[in-house]
C-alpha cells in the first residue's frame, strides 16, 4: 500500500474499512462531524491519536499507520508496512498480544486494552485505553484488525 497523500486519497478506501467497522461495532464515530470520505481520511492521517491496522495473513503485516503511530513506533511507512505487527510487542509480551488478538476475533472488538510496545529504535511504552476491532469491508468480509490509542507512556 503506498504512503497516504492528496494524490491516492489518504488511501480512502482502505480508511473506510476502518470507519465503517468501528462504527458498526462500538456505535459511534471514530471522528466526530466529518461528512466527506476523503475528509476522513486525510483527518485521520493527521490525527491526535495513533492508529495501525494489519492484514488477515498468518503472521499478520501492518498495512496502515497514521502519522501520530508512525511517531510513537519511530518508523517510516515503508519499514512499518512491512513488519509484522507482532513485533510491535517484545517477546515476553507476545503471548499476551495473541491472546488480546483471539478476543478481538472471537467478541469483534475490545476496549480499554493495556499493553506494552517497543519502537523500531527499542523504546517502550505503554499503551492505555487502546480499542482493537475486527476489520469488515462493505462485503463483510474480514479485512485484519485495527487498533487506536491516544494514551501512552514512555518507560
Amino acid at each position: 500500500m503506498d504512503y497516504p497523500t492528496e494524490k491516492n486519497n489518504f488511501l480512502v478506501e482502505h480508511v473506510l474499512d476502518i470507519r465503517n467497522s468501528y462504527r458498526q461495532l462500538l456505535l459511534k464515530e471514530l471522528i466526530p462531524d466529518i461528512q466527506s470520505d476523503e475528509q476522513f481520511a486525510r483527518q485521520l492521517f493527521h490525527a491526535p491519536f495513533a492508529l495501525v491496522s494489519h492484514d488477515t495473513a498468518s503472521d499478520p503485516v501492518f498495512n496502515y499507520a497514521n502519522l501520530k503511530a508512525l511517531e510513537m513506533f519511530e518508523s517510516s511507512w515503508e519499514d512499518f508496512t512491512h513488519l509484522p505487527s507482532r513485533l510491535s510487542a517484545e517477546p515476553v509480551n507476545q503471548a499476551e498480544r495473541e491472546r488480546l488478538l483471539a478476543e478481538v476475533t472471537e467478541k469483534g472488538y475490545i476496549d480499554h486494552y493495556e499493553g506494552v510496545r517497543i519502537s523500531s529504535t527499542g523504546k517502550r511504552f505503554l499503551i492505555k485505553n487502546a480499542v482493537v476491532w475486527n476489520l469488515m469491508d462493505k462485503s463483510q468480509c474480514y479485512k485484519g484488525q485495527a487498533a487506536m490509542f491516544d494514551q501512552w507512556e514512555f518507560l
